[in-house]
């Protein structure tokens, strides 16, 4: 597309050489760095410019696209939020947009068409883990390269959505794109959240294999009036393909499957109809990804689950065995975070439950989705206390993470993750300075605060994790976090630091078990066709393994039973065939086959016993010598987060605050009770943390960073 009389030569450096299309919210360019690399630049029109707030959201979502760039997406390289006119600028990727392929060259065949299923939802699922939601999935912003589709232009279209506008009403004009947008988008566009890109993916999957939008009508109001209320129309949708589209065009949210699940349905290969009643997304978290790692839910829930079971195990547990027992001054009660952020009242008036949660010093700490540790008190829920995980000003702010590492004597230690600005001296962009910070457990503020890595890549200890031990907290550390150190107990201070493993794409975390430290290491080979995982205790004081065992295939630590560290792989990718146990003594490695259901969300060792959930409720129990099914049993429980488990029951809870007991040794629900009405509507489809037991207390989260408490006995 030849360039105009009024295009410019230059965009914030970059030599613009030919103009590759216009939109509604601007134009699009073809650049070249200095060094020769090519670029897509996109250039604001004029009446953004002159909304400030739009610049505000649009420096927020451009931190956010940063974080998002993966495989699936289009790396931004560069951006200006406070040129006279915006612009950002992201790897330039050759090839066709799907609209324009299916145009010039017709439907995709069914097994491109498969592949392009695939790989939206992998690219859904990592912009949605970053805390973003796309908002305009559309053929036009699907690029077909070489090795698969990309998606572009996500940035930009949520930062003009949520600038106060109608996306109906304002003077004819609509944020989106109505054949491909969801019936939330017109109705109630400011509850807008991941399901609504799962609506998309189906739409234009449909698109791809017709030629046509599943809700076509010769006007946009038609459209709408379809999208919203009509059946859509899927003649010509390879058969095969048909249950995954039905899925993602479902009209409730809360119907669609996430992205992680039918990227489980695709892989399985046997596509579900749609469930007869509404059930939430798959849990997704909201954290970054800048590139592949271990699943976040599975992985860091697992540990934090088998965390949350030795507090439980130390403090009594309650509820048969062990005498009954309620903190002093115990009655039920319910409560929300305090907002961190007073200046900005919408900072905590919409998102998930809190992800993790533990006990210390008669209190309940949690963290999750922006906040790194909030405090209630065990008898009456008071809030003494709310840290988010950065304190920055909102247009900046990291809104996604939350991890609390573990606790101590006198102090929790959490993550922390500072964006600041790196505009001095002509350099543009941010940073994200990350932290490890020791919490006064009474007040909150920091003990001592210790940078562990400050980069500009999204890529932070967080995702490598970190253990707690007598000796100090171990964590990744480095700005490109190729290293682990370990932190004193009383100021930070670094005591020793080794380099992580090296090789082919070496993806590390460091885990905990039966009181000792771990640190488990994926590799490939250089062709990238086998994985291989090893695992390696180190020593406390010195950083080094005491000894390494290598097993086949990508595995995380489950935890530790029998004397025996369990490992798995993600059920979420693909349905587990095998446990690997291995000796803690004699170091020896077996494998136990394993009877896992094909579609399972999570999968936690709690107990002794291994836990497979299902979206729908259903609860899975194995016995990890064995491999054998112990029961199968309905919770009741949509959506459910990890277990909880005491010497007698089992507890799950959902998004909303529904709770089940269950029967340990048999999986009969003995007890329930109904979600709450002040649940919200989570800006995320995140699972809420284990609920935590203390005596015959039991504490759920759930709704939007909130908790409630039970007397078991009354389950």
């Amino acid at each position: 597309m030849a360039l105009r009389d009024s295009d410019p030569a230059e965009v914030g450096g970059y030599r613009v050489e030919d103009r590759l299309g216009s939109g509604g919210m601007g134009v699009v360019y073809l650049a070249r760095s200095a060094s020769g690399r090519r670029l897509a630049l996109k250039v604001v029109h004029g009446q953004y410019a002159d909304d400030d707030e739009f610049r505000i959201r649009f420096r927020r979502e451009v931190a956010a696209a940063r974080q998002v760039s993966g495989a699936f997406t289009a790396p931004v390289v560069d951006a200006d939020a406070d040129a006279p006119r915006p612009w950002m600028a992201t790897l330039y990727i050759p090839g066709e947009d799907l609209g324009t392929h299916v145009r010039r060259h017709g439907p995709l065949p069914p097994d491109r068409l498969r592949a392009l299923a695939a790989g939206l939802a992998e690219a859904l699922r990592d912009i949605h883990r970053a805390g973003v939601v796309h908002r305009d999935l559309k053929p036009a912003n699907v690029m077909l390269a070489e090795d698969g589709p990309r998606v572009i232009d996500f940035g930009v279209s949520r930062a003009a959505e949520a600038a106060g506008m109608d996306a109906l009403t304002q003077t004819g004009r609509v944020m989106g794109t109505p054949p491909f947008m969801s019936p939330e988008q017109f109705a109630s566009p400011h509850e807008v959240g991941p399901a609504t890109d799962v609506f998309s993916l189906g739409a234009v999957l449909v698109y791809a294999a017709t030629r046509r939008g599943p809700f076509d009508s010769p006007s946009p109001w038609e459209t709408a009036t379809r999208v919203v209320e009509g059946a859509a129309e899927l003649d010509g949708v390879p058969d095969d393909l048909l249950p995954f589209v039905r899925l993602c065009l479902e009209k409730h949210p809360k119907s669609r499957p996430g992205p992680g699940e039918l990227l489980h349905l695709l892989r399985e290969g046997r596509l579900p109809d749609p469930p007869p009643e509404p059930a939430p997304p798959a849990a997704e978290p909201a954290r970054p990804r800048p590139r592949r790692r271990w699943p976040a839910v599975v992985a860091v829930t697992a540990v934090l689950a088998a965390v949350a079971a030795t507090t439980v195990l130390a403090r009594g547990g309650g509820d048969g065995g062990t005498p009954h027992a309620l903190p002093a001054g115990w009655h039920a009660w319910h409560r929300r975070a305090v907002d961190p952020h007073a200046e900005d009242p919408a900072a905590l008036s919409q998102g998930g439950p809190f992800s993790h949660c533990v006990l210390a010093r008669k209190a309940l700490f949690c963290a999750g989705d922006g906040v790194m540790a909030a405090r209630f008190a065990l008898a009456d829920g008071r809030n003494a206390w709310t840290r988010p995980m950065d304190p920055t000003p909102a247009e900046t702010r990291t809104t996604g993470g939350g991890v609390i590492i573990g606790t101590g004597p006198g102090a929790v230690y959490a993550f922390g993750a500072d964006d600041t600005d790196l505009r001095t001296g002509g350099d543009p962009g941010s940073r994200t300075r990350y932290t490890v910070q020791a919490l006064d457990p009474v007040t909150g503020k920091p003990l001592w605060r210790t940078t562990a890595a400050d980069n500009v890549d999204g890529t932070g200890p967080d995702y490598g994790g970190a253990v707690v031990t007598p000796a100090g907290v171990i964590t990744t550390f480095g700005d490109g976090v190729d290293s682990y150190a370990l932190l004193g107990t009383g100021k930070g201070d670094v005591r020793w630091r080794r380099k992580l493993p090296t090789g082919p794409d070496p993806d590390c975390r460091l885990s905990g078990a039966g009181g000792q430290a771990y640190l488990v290491c994926v590799t490939s080979d250089t062709e990238g066709d086998h994985q291989r995982t090893t695992t390696a205790q180190l020593d406390p004081a010195t950083g080094r393994p005491r000894w390494r065992v290598t097993a086949r295939g990508a595995l995380y630590l489950l935890g530790q039973t029998d004397g025996h560290l369990v490992l798995g792989s993600d059920p979420q990718l693909a349905r587990p065939a095998a446990l690997t146990l291995i000796d803690a003594s004699s170091h020896v490695l077996t494998t136990v086959r394993l009877t896992a259901p094909r579609t399972a969300s999570g999968m936690y060792l709690v107990r002794g016993t291994l836990y497979f959930t299902l979206t729908s409720g259903s609860v899975h129990a194995i016995d990890p010598r064995t491999g054998r099914r112990l029961w199968q049993s309905n919770s009741t429980v949509e959506q459910p987060g990890a277990p909880t488990a005491s010497a007698t029951r089992l507890y799950l809870a959902s998004p909303t605050g529904r709770l089940a007991a269950l029967d340990l040794r048999t999986g009969r629900v003995t007890g329930t009770l109904p979600g709450r009405d002040d649940s919200g509507t989570p800006g995320s489809p995140d699972s809420p943390a284990a609920p935590v037991l203390s005596g015959d207390a039991l504490y759920v989260p759930y709704g939007v960073r909130a908790v409630y408490s039970v007397d078991v006995r009354d389950l």
